[in-house]
């Protein structure tokens, strides 16, 4: 099975959200802003690029691999050294299903096309997934970023009707609709990235910034952009708190 052509030829490069409450939200150390920082896919320049580069920088971010990924069991001790040192492993399912009925998506297999699967199976999948995160890092707590953020299946959403297994989900939060996903093409730079995170400062929500490829693999992003970004975000930690997703939604759930 060829993972370069599940949901990695979208329209788009990355996905950027920011969220705002009916109130200004308190983040920790009365930062003005929270950011995410994800990784889909489970892909090897990640684990060569990004990974050193947050490492550099002390900041925690969240990886939502594809377990059936060869990359996952081929660099399985890095996933878990990954985990052990603070960073986020959350479900991105077994398989990265999307809706072929889609435009662009001629490149979902009719075997894993979300529109034909059924409620029971994406619980199935997405229970099992989590089984196989709690296998690498001990923990029971997940947050989930559905592959393509496509939420229907042939008998309902799956992402409302089975948010019980999570502790939040990438894309589902309840916003104003000048809050939503906001896409860039391929070649963004470090000022783009720079540049929409200071107007999360503005409304006082979250950004969330979605990854694939660190100078390599699919919708890639230049080494260079990528750190360019990482060092804004350690030089002003007050301003904007960088953590994983799950620290964050529990922080939302606090706060309510």
């Amino acid at each position: 099975m060829s993972f370069r052509r599940s949901a990695f030829v979208f329209s788009f490069l990355l996905a950027f959200s920011a969220i705002a409450q009916a109130g200004p939200i308190t983040w920790p150390g009365k930062a003005k802003a929270a950011v995410s920082l994800s990784y889909d896919d489970a892909l090897n320049s990640q684990l060569d690029n990004a990974v050193p580069a947050l490492t550099k920088y002390g900041i925690k971010a969240s990886f939502y691999p594809i377990l059936s990924s060869p990359v996952v069991m081929e660099r399985l001790p890095e996933w878990r050294a990954l985990a052990a040192n603070g960073y986020e492993l959350g479900n991105h399912t077994l398989f990265h299903a999307c809706a072929k009925s889609k435009p662009g998506r001629d490149w979902v297999a009719a075997h894993n096309d979300l529109d034909k699967k059924t409620m029971e199976q994406m619980r199935e999948e997405l229970f099992t997934a989590n089984s196989f995160l709690h296998a690498i890092d001990g923990k029971t707590e997940r947050t989930l970023t559905p592959p393509c953020l496509d939420w229907d299946v042939a008998d309902g959403n799956f992402v409302e009707t089975l948010s019980d297994l999570f502790v939040g989900i990438k894309g589902a939060e309840k916003i104003p609709e000048k809050y939503k996903a906001m896409l860039l093409p391929e070649g963004v730079t470090g000022k783009e990235l720079i540049n929409f995170v200071k107007k999360s400062a503005l409304n006082g929500g979250l950004v969330q910034i979605i990854f694939h490829g660190i100078n390599g693999d699919h919708l890639s992003v230049s080494k260079e952009a990528h750190e360019e970004l990482l060092k804004f975000l350690a030089e002003n930690r007050e301003t904007y708190w960088t953590d994983t997703y799950i620290n964050i939604a529990r922080h939302l759930q606090s706060v309510k």
